[in-house]
């Protein structure tokens, strides 16, 4: 008996998986897609694993699960390979999956050198562009005993970086008792495990950062120099459209405060190219923001209409067009972190090893490791050049 599960998208899926082998271990010769429906690219990309999965797996039994399962769910079903859908908020639930109660079991994770803890799920806002609501409903939040007890456990195991993530992070708290925030439960995960050696956030929303939270990545050395941001434009007249919370401006200055107290932050940022009504000088005001932030870790997403989506009602821009801005974003984001290579050249970093004989420095940048070194060891590098895009 055997359980695959194939993880599309985002971190939060790649920790649902994992949480979803032990839910599932030892029930059969079972196949999971955890789909992704971002972008019409991630649904392709879901349909093309299901085929996959399915050739390399003819006797399995293939359930796809995931945001694709709720926002494409009639298509998913039609498909031949396909035997049956889990609704995405209930797929950790082993009842959905017909698993006895006496699971599940021990999750395995081996295969990971860092741990992704999910500490929220859902989302209560509404941006023009997005399905992910349709997908994972509204915004939830763990208790913060039971991220404890989680992150105790990547300890126990010796995880070396926690990564807390969540489809809407920094609006933990909202629907717990007290409404706490996001600061106070990195606070709390930073004060009850003091041998823990790294605290990374993924995606935050800026205009939520907490006083505690800015304090925390502005001065706290365990909590690692690198902020991804949602960023998504940088033109304030498609911030509005998009219904983002944010303006230009509120993006600078978050940036320029975290710096000014931390000087090796890291900017990360999801930027979206082409979204409806873009034109020429607002795509050059994106493109101009990426330098102003000094963006080196990006993920560009070309638009593409979404289901039931405002934006996919606005007057939409030529495809070719769309394909031409996002190269140019991904262009401007690449010389961006050419240039801020170079500048860690000579510079001693703290490096977390992974399992290909890389590894990640504290504000992520990608460095080449010895040969031998172990997957999760931390160990300090001076690089001496950049090779092939990363520190050696």
């Amino acid at each position: 008996m055997s359980v695959t599960v194939h993880s599309l998208g985002c971190r939060l899926n790649l920790s649902e998986s994992e949480q979803l082998r032990g839910v599932l271990a030892g029930t059969g010769n079972l196949v999971v897609i955890n789909s992704c429906a971002v972008t019409r690219e991630a649904v392709r990309q879901t349909r093309q694993a299901i085929r996959r999965a399915r050739r390399a797996h003819p006797d399995a039994r293939l359930l796809v699960t995931g945001c694709a399962a709720e926002v494409e769910r009639e298509m998913l079903a039609a498909m031949p390979e396909v035997d049956g859908l889990v609704a995405n908020t209930a797929k950790l639930d082993p009842r959905a999956w017909n698993v006895p109660a006496a699971t599940p079991r021990p999750v395995e994770r081996k295969r990971y050198t860092r741990a992704f803890v999910q500490v929220q799920n859902g989302c209560d806002h509404a941006c023009t562009f997005c399905v992910i609501p349709q997908g994972r409903g509204p915004s939830r939040s763990r208790p913060p005993a039971d991220v404890l007890r989680e992150v105790a456990a990547h300890r126990d195991a010796g995880v070396n970086e926690v990564v807390l993530t969540g489809v809407d992070l920094t609006s933990w708290g909202a629907d717990l008792p007290g409404a706490p925030r996001l600061g106070q439960l990195a606070g709390a995960i930073l004060a009850t495990f003091p041998d823990l050696p790294r605290l990374r956030l993924s995606s935050i929303d800026g205009a939520e950062v907490d006083d505690e939270l800015f304090d925390l990545l502005a001065g706290e050395a365990r909590m690692m120099p690198h902020v991804h941001l949602s960023l998504q434009s940088g033109d304030d007249l498609i911030l509005k459209r998009m219904k983002r919370r944010h303006s230009r401006g509120d993006a600078i200055r978050l940036v320029e405060r975290l710096r000014a107290r931390r000087a090796d932050l890291a900017i990360g940022a999801d930027l979206i190219a082409g979204f409806p009504t873009e034109d020429e000088a607002m795509h050059r005001n994106t493109l101009a923001i990426v330098a102003e932030l000094g963006v080196v870790h990006g993920h560009v997403f070309p638009y593409s209409p979404r289901p039931g989506t405002p934006a996919a009602r606005m007057p939409q821009v030529d495809p070719a067009r769309i394909r031409a801005r996002a190269n140019a974003l991904r262009a401007a984001v690449a010389t961006e972190r050419a240039r801020w290579l170079g500048t860690l050249v000579g510079t001693p970093l703290c490096v977390l090893a992974e399992n290909d004989g890389t590894g990640h420095a504290a504000n992520f940048a990608p460095v080449r490791l010895p040969p031998g070194t172990g997957a999760g060891t931390l160990l300090r590098i001076t690089p001496r050049a950049i090779v092939e895009g990363m520190l050696q």
